[in-house]
């Protein structure tokens, strides 16, 4: 089977404008994507967020995320570390998403319903679909975010812990190798 495709930064901006666009519930379409792309996070870890693991008893975003082990594929806890821009828009989606208990599930289906990792892979694959990026997965964006990492230098082990990897042969196979990290290097 094909490995997913590591999306350049105008493929995410397309499949951000189209989901604006054409989503009936844009800011989580677009949060839940951004998760996979700017934290790393696999598609059912961000299916099992829940508002406490976000933002804390002041209301404030947090910029760590700690993942239980139930949380993760390999049953391990791992935290996972949350940017300014991802903040912005994780706060975006709040404000608009309605009021949310503390300890609901951060994303749900139009039907009021928790996503599961099946449901959740199959929205993301939607939306790819739907922005014409041919052979995007739900794992495109953590193929994304470690390539782009390994684009800047960070070694293999630190891309490894933050993907929640054990091997670092696992994190290498994600790792696209293009032109311009060739021409970096040399």
């Amino acid at each position: 089977m094909a490995q997913a495709k590591s999306l350049t930064k105008a493929e995410l901006k397309r499949v951000i404008d189209v989901t604006k666009a054409c989503s009936r519930y844009p800011q989580r379409d677009v949060a839940m994507l951004l998760l996979t792309h700017w934290c790393g996070m696999r598609v059912g870890e961000v299916a099992t967020l829940r508002v406490s693991d976000i933002i804390d008893t002041n209301d404030t975003i947090r910029t760590e995320i700690q993942l239980n082990a139930e949380q993760t594929k390999g049953k391990v806890a791992r935290v996972v570390f949350v940017p300014e821009r991802m903040r912005k828009e994780l706060k975006r989606y709040l404000k608009c998403a309605t009021k949310p208990a503390y300890s609901d599930y951060l994303f749900q289906t139009q039907k009021a319903k928790r996503f599961s990792a099946n449901t959740a892979t199959q929205h993301l694959q939607r939306l790819y679909e739907r922005a014409g990026i041919d052979g995007a997965t739900s794992h495109s964006g953590r193929r994304t975010f470690i390539t782009e990492l390994a684009a800047k230098g960070i070694g293999v082990r630190v891309l490894a812990a933050l993907a929640g990897h054990r091997s670092i042969q696992t994190t290498q196979r994600y790792i696209d190798v293009n032109d311009e990290m060739m021409r970096n290097a040399v």
